[in-house]
Parts: structure tokens; C-alpha cells; sequence
């Protein structure tokens, strides 16, 4: 669905060991301040074990995994708004992603100064923040010179615009993110081509040293105290730990390697789950033949756009979905088993997607 995740922070926060870990590509790494003067490009595979059981009873000749386009975005300054650090470019890179990822520093490292001269992962995040807050108040308050004068001759669109413009310019003022302000879809809409950076949605990562990749630690409990109430997901994981799973190729050493450090899985594996969440993303499957597949969709879609993510002429020429539900095919253990069953329905053009149903579309174009 080309869907974008920026990977936003300080510099030195751990941004590019994350988007390493979690990407196809391999940035460089340094200990420089602003070192990098553009962002990073890359794609995720999106976990899911779900892929791997149904080919346990559905055999295909491969497995096709859906994904999430990353952007590591060079790391930010106080006075981006004023193109500090790299400043307007980074900036500009964040307005073209459909949500962000946050990263602090929550680890001690006297070898790798912090840019602002001390660990504080709120003050951190709270500079970023306001620098996106600057950005977006620039812009509404352009976009509020405009409507002004349209406004002034009684045009009753440029009015209710006008009127939008300045509850979300009061907000910004206010020093508080456009995602927070309470605005009817009607408003929502008077502002949506604006892409506003603090509208978009977001989660936390705070990058911690290895001894604290389990339980976290005290970095860890000042962000969560500081966002209580704010329905933030807040992850943490250790970056140096992740790269180093990267590296391994076998599954059996990563498996190993977790077990010694005490982890179940891989950090970044939640991190792409949670993003996927953030972005309101669940996973349909299509079975059979060449491959089992995975398809991203909006949650809420209906079956025709559904089969129109897989190719347009499916959901033109869409008739009715054959579904089995993920769970009953783990419980029988077969398609045909679930239909003897009872379990495979048929649905038509009103039937609303759910997390986890395999498809077969019906079409005739």
C-alpha cells in the first residue's frame, strides 16, 4: 500500500542502528553529530507467524510476506524549524510519512557524548516535538493569511476554514500536538492537505543498554510517567543487542542467542507490530498454488477493495470472497475439512474484512 514509517530523534539517539535492524538496508553508523544530510530508504518485512502455520497446511511454493517502507530521517536539532542541524529537509522528509517512530536515548555512554550534554530522554523528546510544533505553526499561520482575505468578503467556506485554522493555531500555541486537539471529520478535513507533522500518529522507542533489554530501566519510567494518559504506545529495546541478532543469519543461533539474553523475540519485531497497529493495518491472506501471501489493508475495508489490493480487475469484476478464519484452518487442519465443517463462508460486497481471513475471490471481468 506504500505506506511510509519515519524513524525520527536526536541525533545519537539510535535511529540508524534501528532502521538497520529492522530494514533491508544497511546505513552507515557513526558517533558524529548531524553526520548524515539525507534520510535513509528502506522497507521491513512485517512478521507474522500465521504465514508460517498456514503452510504447514497449505503447502505453496513460497511465502510472500507483506511490508512497511521505512525512512530514517538524519537527526534532528533545536532550531530545526529555523533549518538548524539539517533542519527544513528533515523536516520536509517527515510530512511525506504516514506515521513516526520516536527514538531516545535512554542509555549512559560517556564515549558517545549526547548532543544536549546529558541523558534526559523527556527533555529529548520534548525538543522534537517543539520543533515540529514551530513547523506546523508556520504553516497554519500562512495558510491563515490566505484565508483572511476571503474570509473578510463573507465567503461562508473561507469563514469555517478560517475558524479551523485558528483552534489549531491556539492548540500549537499552546504547545501541544495537532494529534491531541479534538476536531470533528468535517474539520479534520479542512486540514488534511496540510499534512501536519504533529497530527501524525506516533509511538515511542527508548534505545537502552543491553543489561536493561528485559525490564527496561529508569530513562524508561521517566518517558512513561511523563505520557501517562496520552495512549502512546511505548516500547523499549537495546540497539546494540538488536544489531547483533541482525547479523545472525540461522535461525537456530538467534533463537539461542534471544534465550541468553532473556528475550522471546527480537525488539524490533514489536516495533514493526506496533507500527503496523498505529497505522490502523491488519493482514488478510490468499493461499494456494505459487504462494501463500499476506496483503496489507485498512481495518474496515469491504471485501471488493480488499481483492482490489491484490489487482484492480478483482475488485471490478468482483462477484462474492470464499473465508476461512485463520483459526478454524489451525483447528481443522485443512480447507476442505473447514468446509465440511461448516466454517468456510461466502460473503459478498458488504462483508468487512477481519485480521486474519483467507480469501479466495470469485470475480468475472
Amino acid at each position: 500500500m506504500g505506506l511510509k514509517c519515519g524513524i525520527i530523534g536526536l541525533t545519537n539517539s539510535g535511529k540508524t542502528t534501528m532502521f538497520n535492524c529492522i530494514s533491508n538496508t544497511k546505513a552507515a553508523v557513526t558517533d558524529f553529530a548531524y553526520s548524515t544530510n539525507k534520510s535513509n530508504v528502506g522497507f521491513c518485512y512485517v512478521p507474522d507467524e500465521r504465514l508460517t502455520e498456514i503452510d504447514t497446511f497449505i503447502k505453496a511454493e513460497k511465502l510472500v510476506y507483506t511490508t512497511l517502507d521505512l525512512v530514517d530521517i538524519p537527526g534532528l536539532a533545536k532550531g530545526a524549524g529555523q533549518g538548524e542541524g539539517i533542519g527544513n529537509s528533515f523536516l520536509a522528509d517527515i510530512r511525506q510519512c504516514d506515521a513516526l517512530i520516536h527514538v531516545l536515548r535512554c542509555f549512559d555512554n560517556p564515549n558517545l557524548p549526547h548532543v544536549e550534554g546529558s541523558i534526559d530522554p523527556v527533555r529529548d523528546m520534548e525538543i522534537v516535538e517543539f520543533e515540529l510544533q514551530v513547523k506546523d505553526l508556520e504553516q497554519i499561520e500562512k495558510k491563515i493569511s490566505k484565508v483572511e482575505k476571503a474570509a473578510k468578503v463573507g465567503e461562508k467556506e473561507a469563514k469555517k476554514a478560517l475558524e479551523v485554522l485558528l483552534k489549531h493555531k491556539a492548540h500549537l500555541e499552546n504547545f501541544q500536538n495537532i494529534r491531541t486537539l479534538e476536531v470533528t471529520p468535517e474539520e479534520k478535513a479542512i486540514v488534511a492537505d496540510m499534512m501536519l507533522l504533529t497530527d501524525k500518529p506516533v509511538m515511542i522507542v527508548c534505545n537502552v543498554n543491553d543489561n536493561d533489554a528485559v525490564s527496561g530501566n529508569k530513562y524508561v519510567e521517566q518517558v512513561t510517567n511523563a505520557l501517562q494518559g496520552q495512549n502512546l504506545e511505548i516500547l523499549h529495546i537495546a540497539g546494540k543487542i538488536e544489531a547483533e541478532i541482525a547479523e545472525l543469519d540461522q535461525a537456530d543461533d538467534r533463537k539461542e542467542f534471544l534465550s541468553d539474553v532473556g528475550l522471546t523475540e527480537p525488539g524490533v519485531n514489536k516495533v514493526i507490530r506496533a507500527a503496523y497497529k498505529m497505522l490502523n493495518l491488519i493482514s488478510f491472506f490468499t493461499v494456494g498454488g505459487k504462494e501463500n501471501r499476506a496483503w496489507t489493508i485498512y481495518k474496515g475495508m469491504m471485501a471488493p477493495q480488499a481483492a482490489g489490493v491484490i489487482h484492480s480487475d478483482l475488485e471490478r469484476g468482483f462477484i462474492r470472497a470464499e473465508v476461512i478464519k485463520f483459526q478454524d484452518l489451525k483447528h481443522y487442519g485443512s480447507e476442505l475439512k473447514c468446509k465440511e465443517a461448516g466454517k468456510l463462508s461466502v460473503e459478498g460486497k458488504n462483508y468487512e474484512v477481519q485480521d486474519g481471513d483467507i480469501l479466495h475471490i470469485r470475480f468475472n471481468v
